[in-house]
């Protein structure tokens, strides 16, 4: 069994945190920036852990911040597909995982792919799980051209 790093929450915390900043990010989707000053009470109302609910912040507030960019990430890897026309929770998958992806350096790509497609499995349709891995496998791949 592998022991966690310092400072690093263990896979089980990690899990939690990416369940919470997709569905604070689907909030945000659905209900729009209103809501920001109330996700801090939903993390908390639906989190005990400190560590996941500060890990849970920090993802959703990077990816919301850098929405447009995310966005295009999904659009260019997403084969004639818009934004707009994913449902609101694989578009908050997607959005948060492209987020990972793109900014989160010390999170590797396999972890993000696999957890996004987990996430899909869970809160979305049967389907959903292909979608999300074709398309964070191509966003994964035009990141790495892009990178040189």
């Amino acid at each position: 069994m592998r022991e966690s790093q310092p400072g690093i929450p263990n896979v089980g915390k990690r899990t939690r945190a990416r369940e919470l900043a997709m569905q604070a990010l689907y909030q945000l989707d659905v209900q729009g920036d209103d809501i920001l000053g109330s996700l801090d009470r939903f993390f908390n109302e639906n989190e005990p852990d400190g560590v996941v609910v500060e890990l849970a912040r920090q993802w959703t507030g990077g990816t919301w911040r850098n929405l447009t960019r995310c966005d295009e990430m999904i659009e260019s890897a997403a084969v004639r597909w818009k934004v707009s026309r994913l449902s609101p929770v694989d578009r908050s998958i997607l959005r948060l995982s492209a987020y990972q992806l793109g900014f989160c350096e010390d999170i590797p790509p396999a972890a993000v792919i696999n957890e996004a497609i987990e996430l899909a499995k869970k809160f979305s349709t049967r389907q959903s799980g292909g979608f999300v891995n074709g398309v964070l496998d191509a966003m994964l791949k035009q990141l790495r051209s892009q990178a040189g």
